[in-house]
């Protein structure tokens, strides 16, 4: 889809507000990456654990839960931007709708 980081939405194929979302606008790929090392970080606290090796435990869960936090809010952060985008075009087409009288 052309133009998909300026405007996200499917306006001509669906009527649903965020319907494809994810899969149109890529960019909230980061985010979703740094939950994911933050899964692979979570294994690697219970590998750490149940090996017995403790002094890793503390670290990695440090560094998991600031890549989970960090994730979490790039698609916060994102989602918002394809609110507000959202917004503008719903503005921009009730104005287009109901022109001001000259």
């Amino acid at each position: 889809m052309k133009n998909a980081h300026q405007d996200p939405a499917d306006h001509s194929r669906t009527c649903q507000p965020h319907a494809g979302e994810s899969m149109i606008d890529t960019l909230w790929f980061p985010g979703l990456v740094l939950i994911a090392l933050g899964v692979v970080g979570l294994a690697a606290i219970v590998a750490s654990a149940a090996y017995g090796n403790t002094q890793w435990v503390l670290p990695l869960a440090l560094v998991t839960g600031a890549a989970v936090t960090a994730g979490g809010g790039l698609i916060a952060l994102e989602h918002r931007r394809v609110l507000r985008v959202e917004r503008l075009w719903l503005s921009k087409q009730a104005d287009a709708d109901h022109p001001k009288a000259a």
